[in-house]
């Protein structure tokens, strides 16, 4: 927790004194500040990798599998053997200031924390016969907010005044998002609405994909039974086809007689994966917009 990493840290550069020391906290101004290390040997990381739940029984052996690993400690001998490290659990390091790691962790991890959080804490007060409709659009938002949430206090504290920037910049947008909606007649209403999703669409499209640049697919929505060897089924005939699959999530609410699974292609074998998944009898619904 970020709360004693710098404790812990200080602690172990001077007890082990040939030893480099690393950290994996989530936050790294605070801490580097905090940290007494004139020798060196103490390297500030953070992989990119967390899960929204703890403890042994969410360990993952893959965990760090091509996930980026933030180091700080540029030109440092012992970033070196960091390095190293991090290559043979299977990571890459990506170099940055603990300053500008701050500023990008607000935007990429720390605010979409709290409006996930703060879009579930409305459910505590929804109505049960409402909460039986929901599907993938409130459970992908919610997701990461069962995380620990003694934990994300230290987080947000820890990083409060990067975090508050961007909060705050999502705040004024809801807030003229609400302010249109309210007077949906008045001139710029709809135009608020328009340019707040346009926006939010751009976006998504400017998340890089797993080779790295912007992504370029298209997606493939294929409707499967509820029961056992669906899934591997379809993802068997999707290799008989060739396909390279990009991404894939699935859909299914509880108790739902058929789940749904998206399926990110190329382009080019858009055409290839509709037709032959519907020769092969599946039910392929379309492209997701």
């Amino acid at each position: 927790p970020p709360d004693v990493t710098a404790a812990v840290v200080s602690d172990a550069v001077n007890r082990f004194p040939e030893a480099v020391v690393m950290d994996v906290a989530s936050v790294k101004s605070v801490i580097v500040q905090s940290v007494a290390d004139t020798t060196g040997r103490f390297v500030p990381t953070h992989p990119m990798a967390g899960r929204e739940r703890g403890g042994p029984t969410a360990a993952r052996v893959d965990l760090f599998t091509g996930r980026p690993w933030v180091v700080c400690a540029e030109g440092s001998p012992a970033s070196g053997i960091v390095r190293q490290l991090v290559a043979a659990l299977g990571g890459f390091a990506v170099s940055m200031t603990p300053e500008e790691h701050d500023r990008a962790v607000a935007v990429l991890s720390h605010l979409p924390q709290v409006v996930s959080s703060s879009v579930a804490a409305e459910l505590i007060s929804a109505d049960a016969a409402w909460l039986e409709l929901a599907g993938g659009g409130v459970r992908d938002v919610t997701r990461i907010a069962g995380s620990d949430p003694e934990l994300w206090a230290q987080i947000l504290e820890g990083n409060h005044a990067a975090v508050a920037d961007v909060v705050q910049t999502v705040a004024d947008r809801l807030s003229a998002v609400a302010g249109a909606l309210r007077e949906v007649d008045a001139p710029g209403s709809r135009t608020t609405l328009h340019e707040t999703l346009r926006a939010g669409r751009d976006g998504v499209s400017a998340l890089p994909g797993k080779h790295g640049s912007a992504e370029r697919y298209v997606t493939q929505i294929v409707v499967i039974d509820d029961r056992p060897g669906q899934l591997a089924a379809l993802l068997s005939d999707v290799g008989e086809l060739g396909v390279n699959l990009e991404d894939m999530s699935l859909e299914h609410s509880p108790g739902a007689p058929v789940g749904f699974v998206e399926l990110a292609i190329a382009p080019e074998a858009a055409e290839t994966l509709r037709d032959g998944l519907s020769t092969k009898g599946w039910r392929v619904s379309g492209e997701a917009q």
